[in-house]
Order: structure tokens, then sequence, then C-alpha cells
């Protein structure tokens, strides 16, 4: 496993920062430095360490907060009560809680007022003034490319090609909780008015494409291969290369082609097929390098997949192995994980004390976790059976989720007579159980175990120690999420799972099955993959499992336009009896009774959730930047 760095070696000018500034500031704001211009960008060595600025305005959506909601699709539901969550404000339709001050502390890694681009205090990183204080940085130091006198060809290259990548991503993560909007390509004077037009969505997706694009041209695909990184040679994982940006690239045409954002600027509820091509193009571009060996990543062997999400007593090494593309830095690595999110999947039993909230996996989400043959649950010919549940499902469905069961405490030293009587050291999570309480354990008869170790528990190593240095990273962009990319690219590109780019070998459905056959899981069956409509309800499906919890499928349901539909408004729980002998050495055999799903609760969205609304104090800036409909 790699060891990546979480800090970035040039030192430079990291102290010309600008000040961070709201939207509205940022717009009508000069250029101006602490330091001359002269010096600022003259040499490589300081213009690079203006650029690294930019990584430190890199939200971590995992860890802004001591607990933090991010997940907030129909995938996981929070303890009953806990009210100032993103998540249970999505729940009850009030999107307007990812705002500071709006009704509580928001959505936490959106927006705040305390923020700091130079700080690694994790609760100053905020996505919303953040993203406009990098763009501001962007342009100024594209404006200023001409300046470096002292710098070969190589390095204006990496310079440039930083700056591309990081307006475009800023834009791009605007874009997909917001719609279109205004695409920044210089920096505002003060003595003329604003006059930057929200554009459509698929407006906007062209210009983070160009910048994309330019990235990856400008770019290698690893730092320690030029003469450049050598200064900093096996340090160089998390500096933006040619592999990001075509990751980047990619997903920002997928989503221009994809039903929500097509319907959003044409009209028109389908795949735009034209977006969907290049999409794939780009993708194919980059899978091309991965296939031949020419880069750094590759898939991670499943008996490894842990990696890719946590590192446990590994001296808090950063999670990602060789599957993580892009990452946040990992700010305040000395809270750990074991201070914030680690405790927030463990039930009462396993903490020893009143856990203050838990977000578990809904029932009805993990019904995606099909069988291990690739069939979904529901299919006639899949073998599920509701007596026995747990038997031959999709491997990842183990790796990721504790089921009724299970041993989550392996020590029985610390245990309590009582303990002992009540068997805590099983996850009991059948109806009635000890490890089911709608506050302090488990609401659904799930909990979640893909970002830790079983033995992250009071009785076997304790959740707060800080020797065990639980550290967890939730990616921005890992390979296979590439890789499924290309899949829905090429299908509805090309109209069937047989599509592909053109001159790479690899289909849709080869692509697909690559990740499949990692997790051990059977390639897609023929009848969903001799039609698109059957590809692409798999794809979704495979996207459910493979992306789980990584915050990913509150926006795949949007743009897929399908936040507002039934069953995706659900979240359920699952109930049931044990019956006969439990057996404790494989809990995957256990007999159950009355296996039935309850509704806990539904979500009235209408046709404005699909957006967010803007702050309305900059809207009313100027006429052009307006409001979303229905805010």
């Amino acid at each position: 496993m790699k060891h990546y760095i979480r800090t970035l070696f040039y030192t430079g000018l990291l102290s010309a920062s600008f000040g961070l500034v709201s939207c509205e500031d940022y717009l009508d704001r000069e250029p101006e430095s602490i330091v001359s211009s002269e010096d600022a960008f003259k040499s490589f060595q300081n213009f690079q360490g203006f650029t690294e600025e930019l990584y430190y305005c890199l939200p971590d959506q995992a860890h802004t907060y001591w607990q933090n909601s991010f997940n907030w699709g129909e995938d996981e539901i929070i303890s009953f009560g806990k009210d100032y969550f993103m998540g249970y404000k999505i729940d009850l339709g009030d999107f307007w809680g990812w705002q500071a001050g709006f009704d509580g502390w928001g959505a936490g890694w959106m927006d705040g007022n305390n923020v700091s681009a130079t700080s690694t205090d994790r609760m100053q990183k905020r996505f919303w003034p953040l993203a406009w204080y990098g763009i501001r940085k962007c342009n100024m130091g594209l404006q200023n490319l001409g300046m470096m006198i002292e710098g070969t060809e190589e390095q204006r290259n990496l310079i440039a090609g930083q700056l591309y990548f990081f307006r475009g991503w800023f834009h791009f993560m605007m874009m997909q909780y917001f719609g279109g909007m205004p695409y920044l390509t210089e920096v505002p004077s003060s003595s003329e008015p604003l006059r930057y037009p929200r554009l459509s969505y698929q407006e906007c997706a062209d210009m983070a494409a160009e910048d994309f694009r330019r990235a990856a041209d400008l770019l290698p695909i690893n730092w320690d291969d030029t003469a450049t990184g050598g200064a900093t040679f096996g340090n160089n994982q998390q500096r933006i290369n040619k592999i990001m940006a075509l990751s980047f690239l990619g997903k920002d045409l997928l989503w221009a082609g994809s039903p929500l954002m097509n319907y959003t600027t044409n009209g028109d509820r389908s795949y735009d097929p034209e977006y969907c091509k290049r999409a794939a193009e780009a993708f194919a571009e980059l899978l091309e390098l991965v296939e031949s060996g020419q880069t750094q990543y590759s898939l991670v062997p499943f008996e490894d997949y842990s990696d890719i999400f946590y590192t446990y007593k590994l001296n808090a090494m950063n999670p990602g192995s060789t599957e993580a593309i892009f990452q946040s830095p990992m700010y305040d690595w000395w809270m750990g994980s074991g201070w914030s999110l680690g405790p927030q999947y463990l039930a009462t039993p396993q903490t020893h004390e009143q856990n203050s909230c838990l977000f578990m996996p809904t029932a009805n989400y993990v019904n995606y976790y099909g069988m291990a043959n690739g069939l979904p649950l529901d299919d006639p010919e899949s073998g599920f059976d509701p007596t026995h549940p747990w038997r031959d499902r999709d491997p990842r469905f183990y790796n990721d989720i504790t089921f009724d069961g299970v041993q989550t405490i392996q020590s029985l030293s610390k245990l309590s007579d009582e303990d002992r009587a009540n068997q805590i050291q099983f996850a009991n999570l059948y109806t009635g159980g000890n490890y089911r309480d709608d506050v302090e354990a488990s609401r659904t008869g799930y909990l979640l175990r893909k970002f830790t170790p079983l033995q992250v528990n009071y009785y076997d190593e304790g959740v707060r120690d800080y020797g065990d240095a639980l550290t967890i990273q939730v990616s921005w962009m890992r390979l296979a999420d590439v890789y499924l990319m290309y899949a829905e690219a090429a299908a509805n590109g090309y109209g069937s799972a047989n599509g592909a780019a053109p001159g790479f070998s690899m289909t849709a459905l080869d692509a697909f099955n690559r990740i499949r056959q990692r997790a051990g899981v059977g390639d897609m069956a023929a009848k969903y993959a001799s039609t698109l409509e059957g590809f692409n309800s798999e794809i979704r499906r495979e996207r459910a499992v493979e992306l789980s919890y990584e915050g990913m499928r509150f926006n795949d349901l949007r743009r897929w336009l399908l936040l507002t539909e039934y069953p995706y408004t659900i979240k359920t729980s699952q109930e049931f009896d044990r019956v006969g002998e439990f057996n404790e050495e494989d809990p995957t055999q256990n007999e159950v009774a009355n296996w039935r799903e309850e509704v806990i609760l539904t979500r009235e969205f209408k046709e404005r959730h699909y957006w967010m609304p803007l702050k309305t104090d900059e809207v009313n800036i100027y006429s052009e930047y307006y409001q979303n409909p229905g805010w």
C-alpha cells in the first residue's frame, strides 16, 4: 500500500493568500497580495507555493464536524431526533439547510463562516466560500503566468495544468448541486458592474470540460517521472495529474449528458448521446493508460478492499492504496476518525456508552446488495431465500454491512455478567434485539462496517485509542467509479451494452463486469445486458453497491431524475425474528422468520428539490444571478 502524503512540500509563498471572501465579495474584489506580484509569480518555487494553497481549499466531506452527514440519498438514516444534521434536513425537504446560519450549522462541509485556505483545521474547510476563493486564485494565477521568468517549460505546464484543473473542479462541484452557474475566467474589476450571467448547465459543463482538457494535456501521469517532481520524489501522490484531469473531464461530460441536466437545458428527460460519447472517449483515454500499465493506478484486489477506505494501526497512513485517484488532504489527522466518523457507525452495546448519533444503512438500500451470482434479490432466478437472507450474498455485503448475528466484539474479558447474559458480543439486530433502538442503536436492522474494522469497539481495542490510529478517507474519485462511469457513458452514447469508445477495445459491459469480477460477483446476466433499459437498471444498482456510503448516491439519484420517484423516496427497516439454533460461527446460515420491511419515513420531494437553493442575499446582487426555480 502506498503512503499517501497529506502535506504538500513546496513552501514558496504559501503565505501569499488573499483573504477568504463570500461570493459577492469575490466578484467585486480587486486582486491584491501581501507580497508583490513580481515576487509571487517570478519563479516556479514561488508560483508553486501560491498554487498549493488551492489544495487546502478542498473540503473533506467526511470529517468537517465531530460526526458528519454526507450521504443524502435513500441510503442512510440518522438516529431519531438529531435534527441539526443535513441528512435530517434533506429528509424533510429543507434544502436551505446547507447554508451556515440557516436554522442550524448546515451540512458541515458545504458552508461555514469560520473558513481558512491555509489552516489544517478540518472544521475550517467549507466548500462554498473556499470554492469562490479558489476560483479567484486560479484566475489570478492564470492571468500572471507570463510573469514566471525563472522556470522551465515543464514547470510552466505544471503550474498551468493545476490552475486549469482546480478552476474546472470548483465550478463542476457547484454545478452538481446548483445547476448552471457563472463561469468565471477572469478576476472581475471592482470598477465595473457585475454582469456575469448564470449559464445553462451544458454551457457551464463545456467550459469546465475545456479546463479539464487543458489540464490533462499539460500535466504528467505521475510527477515522480518529471524532472521537477524529483525534488519531492515519492511524495507526489496527491499532486494534480493527467489521470485526475481525465477522470473529471469524463465525469463532467457524463453529468452534462445525464437526464436531469439534459432536461434542465433542453427539456429532454433522456440521456444526451453526444455528451455521453464525449464522456466515454475521455474515460477510454484514461482506462487505456491504466489497462496498459502506464499509470500508478489499479483496482485493489478484493482481499485488500478495505485499504481503499481505512487504515488501522498503520501510523495514520492515508487509505486509498492504488485505487484512490483524487482525495482531500487529511486535515487534523491527530483527531482521528476514532473521535469523529468511526463511532457514528457503532451501536451502544459496542461503545459501552450512549452514542451521541448513529448513521445506519436503510433496509431498502441494503437490498441493492444482490446475490453472489450477480442477480438482484427480486429476480425470480436469484436464489434469495427470506428464511436464510444472509446466504450467498454479494461479497461486498459481508464487507460493508453488519447484519444480525455477526460477532462484533471478539474479546470477552471486559464483559460484565449482564453483558454476557445479553450476549452483546453479537449484533442482535433482529426485531427487539439489544442492537435495535431508535436513538442509541440501529433503527433499521443493519449497521455500517465499510469504514471501520470490527475490532474498533470499547471491549476489543477502544473506540478512541490514539495509538490504533483509525484513519478513514472518502475519496472524491477512485478508479472503480471510472470503470462504472465509462460503462454508463458508452452504453448510453452508443445505444447498447456493447457500445465502446472509438479505438478502445473495452465495451460498456466489459467495464461493468470488471468491477463485478474484482468483488467475486457474477457478470451481468444476459437478460439485463440485452436491452439498454435493463443495462441501466443494473448500472444504477452496481453504483449503489460499489460506491455505497461514499457521498455519491444523492447526486446520482438527482441526475437520473429519480429523486422524486418511488421507491427512491422511502427509507425502511428490516423486521424479522430469529428461529432455530443460533450459529455463532457462521451467521450467514442463521434462519429467520416473519421477514418483512417497514417504512420509517417517506420523503416528500417536488421538482424544485432537484437543485439546491442559492443564498438569498447573493442572488439579489444583480439580476442575471437568479435563484433556482421553486425556491
